[in-house]
């Protein structure tokens, strides 16, 4: 009985029986170049690319993810400053003074800023009872900075940062680097994470990523001072990385061709949704301590369900894994119901399907600047990582900007974030993901240049800019997202997602510092923030088109051309 070696195709696997194993074996043998051919893709749809073992995936993957932007924007809430002024019992000089009401004891007590408000760090050497009858003139007063703390208004915000550990007035800058602190910890832990998925396997690295998150996200809850707090933060930041960059790279390699944009887009919609509920947690829950400890607990449940999380079988393949590879992938067809494919693909052909010179090779992060197109390639998405993240978190760390209630504008922001998700599943389809990501970066950049030339008292129309901006500037982030995991290889998919990553946070510990610049120039951090999103878009537009085509697998599918 004759074999035609064209029977075996890369979209389909052809079955023989046959009465004796040897000629099973002499079959196989005529037939290794053709099953060499095969791709891991071609696997993929004949299990169903986009079945119930992925949608099972995608749900279990979607609890941890809520914690993301959780975390991410904590210090909105958590280090809000509220209405304050000095505590002025020191300057209780007798039953006069004490007699007064509150209102009476600010006139007395402390000096009026420009606005008419009373100020906030300083306050009269001694009581000016003069006031209470003629307050048109306080000048020439003797003035002193707060003595013994301050008062704070606690009817928005029963608890932060700042009311905790008195991070007002000369400390304020350190209040404003909690944002930086933990952002430095993500930027680290996407290096870290990106290498130990790679080295270890995704499954395994992602429930480390879920212990750190959970253990530090509950100890800075705990924290007794603000340098145990910091510390704290720092690696929950570290942890919650991996979170954010295994698991989308664990959903992405088990989804088929034709489904990655749609799962990458779904996958993004956790964000959104969980941004707009963010608010409403903290409008609830006022208290910092009680808050962090929220958006810290959806862990505990994704460390249960994480048992039933399957391990990425390219990686398996890729690691020489084959068996445990075919456990996955049965699994797999099992769920969904395409079982006779997997009884019949046996692991010695599976692991011609993923072809790996040196299985026993670890690579690193060096492997991305060893030869020219991964240099060029680590390079270019660098850039657009940077510049995403700066930009979309200078927009999102500046609530406060737009004069209207913290609660409504992070509502307004999360929002927004929406329909951008539901037009750029279109873009990239039609366009593809070369010209969306240039496109949507480029548009972020025209927003927030517009935003230069509104007065600062028109805050519906600059809130209109500003939340524009924010929603393309996440059609650009969830774009980046898919459009990175596509570009690196299997065997660096998770090390490029993690170096680019790491840049991005670079951009992000930088917002916060941007955002000061209004003190210099008012116009300062917008045009910084709209070069960046121009730079950033021209580096896009030079990156290879991955619409359609399947995952590179090794360096030598980059090097060559696609």
């Amino acid at each position: 009985m004759s074999i035609n070696q064209s029977s075996i195709t890369e979209k389909k696997i052809c079955v023989f029986e046959f009465p004796a194993s040897s000629v099973v074996h002499s079959a196989l043998s005529s037939t290794t170049s053709s099953v060499s051919k095969m791709k891991f893709e071609n696997v993929l749809a004949e299990v169903n690319g986009f079945g119930r073992f992925q949608i099972r995936t995608l749900l279990f993957l979607v609890i941890p993810r809520v914690t993301l932007p959780f975390h991410f924007l904590l210090n909105n809430f958590i280090t809000v400053i509220p209405s304050h002024h000095c505590n002025i019992s020191s300057l209780d000089d007798g039953e006069r003074f004490r007699s007064l009401s509150l209102e009476d004891k600010l006139v007395a007590g402390i000096p009026l800023q420009s606005d008419g408000s009373p100020s906030f760090c300083q306050m009269f050497a001694e009581p000016q009872y003069h006031l209470l009858y003629n307050s048109t003139n306080t000048t020439d007063l003797p003035t002193i900075p707060c003595q013994n703390g301050w008062v704070y208004d606690n009817s928005i915000f029963k608890s932060t940062l700042a009311t905790e550990w008195d991070l007002v007035c000369d400390k304020r800058s350190v209040n404003r680097a909690t944002a930086t602190i933990f952002f430095m910890g993500v930027m680290i832990g996407a290096a870290a994470f990106g290498y130990l998925s790679d080295r270890f396997g995704r499954k395994r690295t992602l429930l480390v990523s879920y212990i750190i998150t959970t253990i530090f996200g509950f100890a800075s809850a705990f924290s007794y001072n603000f340098a145990m707090f910091a510390a704290m933060r720092f690696f929950t930041g570290f942890g919650i990385s991996g979170v954010s960059i295994v698991s989308i790279v664990l959903c992405v390699e088990w989804v088929g061709i034709k489904h990655r944009t749609s799962v990458g887009v779904l996958m993004s919609l956790d964000w959104s949704f969980s941004t707009i509920l963010l608010p409403g947690v903290a409008y609830f829950v006022n208290d910092w301590r009680y808050l962090t400890a929220t958006v810290t607990s959806p862990l505990l449940l994704a460390m249960i369900t994480w048992w039933w999380l399957p391990e990425s079988a390219r990686w398996l393949i890729s690691n020489g894994k084959v068996n445990s590879a075919h456990f996955y992938l049965t699994k797999c067809a099992k769920f969904n119901r395409r079982e006779e494919f997997m009884a019949d693909l046996k692991p010695e052909i599976l692991s011609k399907v993923i072809l790996v010179e040196d299985e026993n090779r670890k690579y690193s992060y060096m492997d991305l600047v060893k030869t020219p197109r991964m240099r060029r390639l680590a390079l270019l998405t660098g850039i657009v990582w940077f510049g995403v993240a700066c930009v979309y978190y200078g927009i999102s760390l500046n609530v406060p900007g737009f004069g209207v209630d913290i609660y409504l504008t992070q509502f307004i922001y999360g929002i927004t974030e929406v329909p951008a998700k539901i037009f750029i599943v279109f873009f990239l389809n039609k366009l593809g993901r070369r010209l969306t990501q240039a496109g949507t970066l480029a548009l972020t950049g025209l927003c927030l240049f517009c935003n230069i030339f509104v007065p600062q008292d028109l805050w519906a129309a600059r809130t209109v800019f500003g939340a524009s901006g924010k929603m393309f500037a996440e059609a650009a982030f969830t774009t980046v997202f898919l459009y990175t995991t596509e570009l690196y290889p299997t065997v660096l998919r998770q090390n490029g997602l993690g170096f680019s990553s790491f840049t991005a946070r670079t951009g992000v510990s930088l917002s916060p510092l941007v955002i000061i610049l209004e003190d210099i120039w008012s116009y300062l951090p917008n045009i910084i923030f709209t070069l960046v999103a121009c730079v950033a878009s021209v580096s896009a537009s030079f990156l290879p088109e991955t619409l359609n085509v399947r995952l590179p697998e090794t360096i030598e599918d980059i090097e060559q051309t696609r």
